[in-house]
């Protein structure tokens, strides 16, 4: 539906560029500089964010990993990552690396580790989150989230606040995607501020 409604917008610019076009055509070079001063040429789109509802409880194992990695868990002031080509490199490149590096194996003692030699989800997801912020990029702009997948199953991720929306760093990819073009339904996640505070999100 906001498709349709976008090209249509388009649409009805395009006839009235056309129409203006003429008007100011016939006026000479003057009309059509007069014209071009007044001219809005990019409509900004909001980028679709994850909205955070009441707090919640953090995972016991996430919060015993901060109790033992507090340098881990420090936020701040809510910032974003401005998605430049440059920070799309290194976001992407963090991405595939940490989720080659370390081999999969499932933890039934669901103990929570950055840079293990093996690990699951949220081991992959601490890990590129020591990472990027070792890279430069702000804390607070880096959060981890839980989540269910299209299975059913109990899944952690990462996810990057930047100028073009809230992307997921995820183990099973190595493509860094919108939280809404996923496969997965967010439960909760950390706050920016204070990584120990959670949130549940829809």
């Amino acid at each position: 539906m906001r498709t349709l409604t976008t090209l249509a917008r388009l649409c009805a610019a395009l006839a009235l560029v056309v129409l203006t076009l003429a008007d100011a055509h016939a006026a000479g070079i003057g009309g059509l500089a007069r014209w071009l001063e007044g001219v809005d040429l990019v409509e900004p789109i909001a980028a679709p964010r994850i909205a955070l509802l009441q707090p919640t409880l953090a995972p016991f194992a996430y919060a015993r990993f901060c109790h033992e990695n507090p340098a881990d868990c420090r936020g701040g002031a809510s910032a974003f990552i401005a998605m430049t080509p440059h920070a799309r490199r290194l976001i992407d490149g963090v991405n595939r690396q940490v989720n080659a590096a370390i081999a999969p194996r499932h933890d039934p003692a669901d103990v929570w580790l950055a840079d293990p030699a093996s690990g699951d989800c949220e081991d992959y997801a601490l890990t590129k989150r020591r990472a990027l912020i070792r890279a430069g990029f702000p804390a607070s702009a880096l959060s981890i989230a839980v989540a269910r997948t299209r299975f059913g199953e109990g899944h952690a991720v990462l996810v990057a606040r930047t100028s073009a929306g809230d992307f997921v760093l995820d183990n099973r990819t190595d493509l860094q995607r919108e939280w809404h073009r996923t496969d997965l339904a967010l439960m909760k996640i950390a706050s920016s501020e204070n990584p120990r505070i959670w949130y549940a999100v829809r």
